[in-house]
């Protein structure tokens, strides 16, 4: 075996260093930022409740959780209206409820805490704090929602409702097909806390969709911006499980991405801006009716395709950060500039 003389090894080391260096200048620092986020259990809260207290606890818990509390009674619940403390003797009801404490008993056993998705928050917001220091991160609240709501943003909160986190094999959800289908509830699972609660966060709090987006172009590319910053806040989490595809899905968009983009062009649909034609290419759904065979196609292209542009934008500027990204408002300009053009 030959060793390597000095110069070569140092040219070697040299080039780790400069490659490892690389990397790590393209990761911002966050060290300096003071940041514990504490995911507030309401849903053990909750437990202190019985027919007997509510009168004494519920006040309790609304001075507690505060916007949390009355959206959750009045919005979420739905028991009544706080104004009115008749709304007591149906949450009394609901607390006896059969299903609602096996429910209760579900969350408990599958959350007996949540330090892991303490944890996963509280870096994500602080890679969201560097990029945008001005923003207050929020209170992170988890609850049982009744499977109405997965997580409600409101004032000053995120929620969590942790009984559309119990994993896809719970046996709850094949009873609630009809309304929540399995290809929705395949994604209820632990690993999708951290993920929902940050795109929620970024639709609704940091980056909402403005009404002059109306063409198909543009929304794709404010889909693709809300997917690169949740990269941003999640660098390790697989880009199926941000954008919410199978393992099948993705492998499909990457095996037939030319031929997506040149469907999109020669339908003449970059420009288009009737909803109805153009709402299939965005929403979610088990595929994309009318593309590939044997109903294999992933769902969502336009928002997978406006991803692959944003990415590829950002790669050819690499001087501008994710909040020059979202000063960005001309949609033909960003594909323009992407280069995108998939072979």
């Amino acid at each position: 075996m030959k060793l390597l003389t000095n110069t070569r090894l140092y040219v070697i080391l040299g080039l780790c260093l400069c490659l490892n260096g690389c990397t790590r200048s393209n990761e911002p620092d966050i060290s300096g930022i003071k940041l514990n986020n504490k995911i507030e259990r309401f849903d053990q809260s909750m437990e202190q409740l019985t027919a007997g207290n509510v009168a004494q606890v519920a006040p309790q818990l609304e001075k507690q959780y505060d916007w949390f509390y009355a959206d959750y009674i009045q919005n979420m619940l739905a028991v009544g209206s706080m104004a009115d403390t008749t709304y007591y003797q149906n949450l009394r009801t609901v607390l006896g409820n059969p299903d609602y404490k096996a429910l209760a008993k579900a969350v408990a056993d599958t959350y007996p805490d949540l330090t892991k998705q303490e944890a996963e928050l509280t870096d994500a917001f602080k890679r969201m704090q560097y990029y945008f220091p001005k923003q207050k991160t929020p209170r992170f609240i988890s609850f049982l929602s009744g499977f109405s709501v997965q997580t409600p943003i409101g004032n000053g909160y995120i929620g969590i409702g942790l009984d559309m986190f119990l994993g896809k094999d719970s046996p709850f959800y094949p009873a609630l097909v009809q309304s929540i289908p399995q290809y929705i509830s395949r994604r209820f699972t632990p690993e999708n806390i951290a993920p929902r609660v940050v795109e929620t966060y970024i639709r609704e709090e940091l980056y909402p969709e403005s009404d002059a987006i109306v063409s198909l172009l543009d929304k794709m590319v404010y889909n693709g911006k809300v997917l690169y910053l949740m990269q941003k806040a999640l660098p390790t989490a697989p880009d199926s499980l941000l954008i919410g595809y199978t393992d099948a899905q993705r492998t499909w968009c990457k095996t037939y991405e030319a031929d997506i983009w040149a469907y999109f062009i020669d339908e003449k649909l970059i420009f288009e801006s009737d909803y109805l034609k153009i709402q299939k290419f965005l929403t979610d759904a088990p595929f994309t009716p009318g593309l590939g065979e044997n109903n294999q196609s992933a769902p969502k292209l336009g928002v997978w395709v406006g991803w692959q542009i944003v990415k590829n934008y950002m790669d050819k500027h690499p001087e501008l950060d994710p909040k020059d990204l979202l000063a960005l408002q001309d949609g033909q300009k960003i594909l323009k500039e992407s280069g995108y053009k998939p072979k």
